[in-house]
C-alpha cells in the first residue's frame, strides 16, 4: 500500500477530516483526494461527505485497506485473494529487502507446516506472515514465535475464547474439566494437552530447511523451519504422541517461522500464524476447533489488528514475552512426556527459558529440552 493511502486510512480513522485538509496532509490535490475516496468506495468502504468532511460509516470484513485502516502498529499490509503460501510470498518480499511487511492471503491453496506438511486454509481462518528485520542476534528469534503465540491467544481471548497455549507456540483450547490445577484460562494456566505436532524447537526457530531451496550461508544458519508445529487447519496429526480423540484438546492456531541471518544476527525473520476464525466446525478435522465454533463468527480484519499490535508491543519489550507466555500457558504445572531426537524425557513442566527453553522436573532431575514434541499426560497415562 502507498504512504498516500495509508496516511488517508489513518486521516479517516481519527474522524471527520474536510478535503482541504486531507490534500494538505496528503500533499496532493483536491481532484486526487477525490479519487482516492472514490477507490476506497469501491473497495467497499462506506464513505460520506458530511458538513464537516469525509466520514467511514462502512468498513469491509477484510482486505488490505480494512486491516489497515484505525490498525495502531506501523506495517503495511499486502492482501491476496489467492495465494500459494503467505511465508513464501513473504521470503520473496525479504529477498527484496522489505521489512515490516505483512502478507494476508483470503486463502492459500500450497499451505505447509512443519516437516513441509500440507495442510487446508480456506476462506474463513486468518492466514498471514509478518516479515521483520530484528535486531538481535539468532539466538534471540524464538522469542519472536513466543510473542506471536501470546498475540494469537490474547485476540482469541478478546473475541470470548478461553484460549491457552502449548509449549511453544501452539494455540489451543481445553477440553472442559481436563484441568489438574482447578485453574481457568482466564486466571493464565488452564490445562492444555498437547499434540505432538507442535515444534521442533522451543520457541520457534529450529535451524533447518524450510521450503525447497535452502538459504543456509558459510555460518550455517539458513532459512529455517519454525517450531509451532501446522498450523491448526492442517489436521497434521501423523506425528501426534497421542491420537485426536484423547488428547483433550482442540487446536485453533499453529505458527511457522522462518529466519535467515549470519552468526551474531538476524538477517529476517518471517512468522507465519495460521488460524482458524470464521470456520465451520464441519469443515474442521478432527481435533480442531475455531473462534466461531467457541465464541461465535468475529470480524476478521479486527482479529489481525489485535493480533498485530499485541505482537508489536511485544515485540517492542521482549523482556516481556516469556512472562506474558508462562501467564497464558497450559503446559507448565502439568506432567509431559517430550519426544525428542535423543529419546523421550518425562516429567513435570515446571517453567521457561530463554528463548523458550522448556525446563522438566523427571526423577533424574530436572532437564532443559530445547526441541520436541511435547504430550500433555492425562491421569490414566502418569498426570496428574
Amino acid at each position: 500500500m502507498s504512504d498516500t493511502r495509508r496516511a488517508l486510512l489513518d486521516a479517516l480513522a481519527a474522524g471527520p477530516v474536510s478535503g482541504p485538509e486531507l490534500a494538505d496532509r496528503l500533499g496532493v490535490s483536491r481532484a486526487a483526494v477525490w479519487k482516492h475516496v472514490e477507490s476506497l468506495r469501491d473497495e467497499g468502504f462506506g464513505v460520506e461527505s458530511a458538513d464537516d468532511g469525509y466520514v467511514v460509516t462502512d468498513v469491509p470484513e477484510y482486505g488490505g485497506p480494512a486491516i489497515e485502516y484505525g490498525l495502531d502498529a506501523d506495517y503495511d499490509v499486502e492482501f491476496h485473494e489467492t495465494l500459494d503460501s503467505s511465508n513464501d510470498r513473504a521470503r520473496e518480499l525479504a529477498a527484496e529487502g522489505a521489512s515490516d511487511v505483512v502478507v494476508v492471503a483470503r486463502e492459500q491453496t500450497a499451505s505447509r507446516g512443519r516437516k513441509r506438511r500440507e495442510w487446508s486454509a480456506p476462506d474463513g481462518g486468518v492466514w498471514l506472515s509478518l516479515l521483520v528485520r530484528p535486531d538481535e542476534p539468532p539466538a534471540y528469534a524464538p522469542l519472536y514465535t513466543l510473542a506471536m503465540a501470546v498475540a494469537v491467544c490474547d485476540a482469541a481471548r478478546e473475541a470470548g475464547v478461553d484460549a491457552s497455549i502449548k509449549w511453544p507456540n501452539d494455540v489451543i483450547v481445553s477440553e472442559a474439566n481436563d484441568n489438574p490445577s482447578g485453574a481457568k484460562a482466564s486466571d493464565g494456566v488452564s490445562a492444555s494437552e498437547a499434540s505432538g505436532d507442535s515444534p521442533a524447537h522451543a520457541g520457534g526457530v529450529a535451524t533447518s530447511e524450510a521450503s525447497g531451496s535452502s538459504s543456509a550461508n558459510a555460518d550455517g544458519i539458513s532459512a529455517s523451519e519454525a517450531s509451532g508445529g501446522s498450523p491448526a487447519h492442517a489436521g497434521d496429526r501423523s506425528n501426534d504422541p497421542a491420537t485426536p480423540a484423547d488428547r483433550g484438546y482442540r487446536k485453533l492456531c499453529g505458527v511457522l517461522t522462518e529466519m535467515e541471518g549470519e552468526a551474531d544476527r538476524v538477517s529476517w525473520l518471517v512468522i507465519g500464524p495460521g488460524v482458524n476464525v470464521n470456520l465451520d466446525p464441519a469443515d474442521l478435522p478432527e481435533g480442531a476447533t475455531s473462534v466461531a465454533a467457541e465464541a461465535g463468527p468475529v470480524e476478521r480484519r479486527v482479529f489481525v489488528q489485535r493480533v498485530l499490535e499485541r505482537f508489536d508491543e511485544l515485540r517492542g519489550d521482549l523482556d516481556a514475552v516469556l512472562p506474558a507466555w508462562r501467564e497464558r500457558a497450559g503446559t507448565l504445572g502439568r506432567r509431559v512426556r517430550v519426544h525428542t531426537a535423543s529419546g523421550v524425557i518425562e516429567g513435570e513442566a515446571v517453567d521457561i527459558e530463554h528463548p523458550g527453553t522448556l525446563v522438566v522436573r523427571t526423577d533424574e532431575g530436572e532437564k532443559r529440552v530445547h526441541a520436541g514434541d511435547c504430550e500433555h499426560l492425562r491421569p490414566a497415562d502418569g498426570g496428574r
